[in-house]
């Protein structure tokens, strides 16, 4: 008599598996040795976009451009690419220049209501260091 194996259905979510496991698997599906579906089969994984979920988050290809990232690029791809990279990094320059100078704008607006409402209030909102206590405080940590 033949014993029958009944698999049982059991739900599993990406936490089910360890990152070794993902990286094995992306691994042999690169290499060529198993298939999508193989490796389903082989490694019991149920749902049929998991393996290329994995592939995307882990694997070498690149599939912005649809090229393995192991393959040599012609001159002009690598000038096209970097010229992308040069693009995005002045837009990004740009935002963070305008960030800055909002920035610095805030700063001078803060402190010309901090002077307006201290002259209006009469109250000293800002605190007044003086030179003597900056100094004793440094020979303080120089003791300890």
């Amino acid at each position: 008599m033949k014993e029958e194996i009944i698999k049982e259905y059991i739900k599993r979510s990406q936490k089910d598996y360890s990152m070794t496991f993902k990286l094995g698997v992306v691994h042999e599906v690169e290499r060529g040795h198993l298939s999508l579906k193989g490796a389903q089969r082989k490694y019991g994984i149920q749902g049929n976009a998991t393996v290329i979920n994995w592939l995307r988050k882990y694997g070498t290809f690149d599939w912005e451009n649809q090229t393995p990232s192991h393959m040599p690029k012609s001159q002009e791809q690598t000038i096209l690419e970097l010229e992308q990279k040069v693009k995005l990094l002045e837009k990004q320059k740009a935002f963070l220049e305008h960030q800055i100078d909002r920035a610095d704008r805030k700063a001078v607006l803060f402190d010309m209501m901090i002077d307006l409402a201290e002259k209006e209030f009469n109250i000293p909102i800002r605190k007044k260091c003086l030179p003597e206590q900056s100094t004793e405080a440094v020979k303080k940590e120089k003791k300890r």
